[in-house]
């Protein structure tokens, strides 16, 4: 061998050498996004609707040439509802399968379960279910609303078409507790008067001695922050016994798929505010509903989880491009203060608390979906970042 073949098969082998020390995301390949979403457990409602949106996505992005020439691959993880899972799932992910990112997960329990293990990987988390705030941190992304976008419009609206009487009522975790504690200050604020509140564990099955307090109670709205299954089996008891028919319903958390779970002509005049309904009337959001339909069939419901997540992943797309290189570092930094347009108009990222903005809409249930009453615009999130 010749010297100088021997300096060079020793400099391809050094390359060789060097690039497979690099993380995945740092080789040419595809760009891996783990998701970490409940596909059993209760809450799968919303993590097929995550994966609805995070598909399309996935497939536009690639359909266009992917980013900055790799295309995008989803590993998706089911957490079942179950913080420690979500743990397991999310250190896989990481160390084994090295993600440039996450998204994911529904429940607040999971979120912050997850949180140790994305700070000590250093891998972005994108977040794109409404939650209760507070979750602050560099690798945290939040693309949902925060409850001043979810209760500031909505309870007003409730206490002048129902009453100013609110019974207070959700499962027994993080988020409902912590939404039910703002609630309480703005009914407070605005002369209502809460006049009931309880919480029950995920997988109750009969409801009728609370539906029998909410009744003697006299309240004339019923804030609801009950997910899943458990909250689609309220709705029918109640519907049963009849208080649907005294009190108005707002319903924390809705999701479009949920009407067609509580039978026919039930579930009506429930109650929401969402960044996002099917039926705006909007040329992009109609366009947006067509190609949801067309990838996951006519028959798909698309609640907001399903933009949300589409969003969010499209961010990637865009953070990346802007910041012109595929890290996780580069990711975090472009993510900061991204501003971008979404079906429903604008989104903009925080740079210092990766909280949304976006536009909100008031509406209530109607028939198969819901009817949009008022698009209130653009409501800024008050994330709950301690200073």
């Amino acid at each position: 061998m010749t010297p100088r073949r021997h300096v060079l098969r020793a400099g391809l082998a050094a390359a060789a050498a060097s690039s497979l020390s690099l993380p995945l995301w740092a080789q040419k390949g595809p760009i891996r996004i783990g998701a970490v979403l409940p596909f059993s457990g209760g809450l799968e409602l919303f993590g097929n609707q995550a994966k609805i949106g995070i598909d399309l996505a996935v497939a536009e992005i690639n359909a266009a040439g992917g980013i900055l020439g790799s295309k995008v691959e989803v590993l998706y993880q089911d957490d079942k509802t179950d913080p420690k899972t979500a743990v397991e799932r999310t250190t896989q992910l990481i160390q084994r399968d090295q993600v440039l990112a996450l998204i994911g997960p529904i429940t607040s329990s999971n979120r912050d379960a997850m949180m140790p293990a994305v700070k000590k990987g250093k891998t972005p988390l994108l977040y794109a279910t409404n939650y209760e705030g507070g979750g602050c941190d560099r690798y945290l992304f939040s693309f949902n609303t925060v409850p001043n976008q979810e209760l500031e419009k909505l309870l007003p609206e409730l206490k002048k078409r129902a009453g100013d009487s609110f019974y207070l009522f959700g499962a027994d975790y993080v988020w409902p507790q912590k939404m039910f504690e703002q609630a309480e200050a703005l009914i407070k604020k605005m002369g209502g008067k809460v006049v009931g509140k309880e919480f029950v564990p995920f997988g109750t099955k009969e409801f009728t001695p609370i539906i029998r307090r909410i009744k003697d109670s006299g309240a004339k709205v019923i804030l609801k922050a009950l997910p899943g299954a458990d909250g689609i089996t309220f709705i029918k008891q109640a519907e049963d016994f009849g208080l649907m028919k005294d009190a108005t319903v707002g319903f924390l958390g809705f999701a479009e798929t949920y009407l067609g779970a509580f039978g026919e002509g039930k579930g009506q005049n429930m109650w929401v505010t969402v960044p996002f309904a099917a039926s705006i009337k909007d040329p992009k959001v109609a366009d947006f509903v067509a190609r949801v339909k067309k990838s996951a069939g006519d028959k798909a419901p698309i609640s907001h989880y399903v933009m949300t997540h589409y969003n969010a992943i499209k961010a990637v797309e865009a953070a990346l491009k802007k910041a012109g290189k595929i890290d996780r570092e580069a990711l975090v930094n472009g993510l900061e203060g991204l501003s971008m347009d979404i079906p429903t108009g604008k989104m903009t990222i925080g740079k210092a608390d990766h909280h949304a903005s976006f536009n909100m809409y008031l509406a209530k249930t109607e028939g198969a979906g819901l009817s949009v009453v008022e698009a209130m615009g653009t409501l800024a999130p008050q994330a709950g970042c301690k200073k």
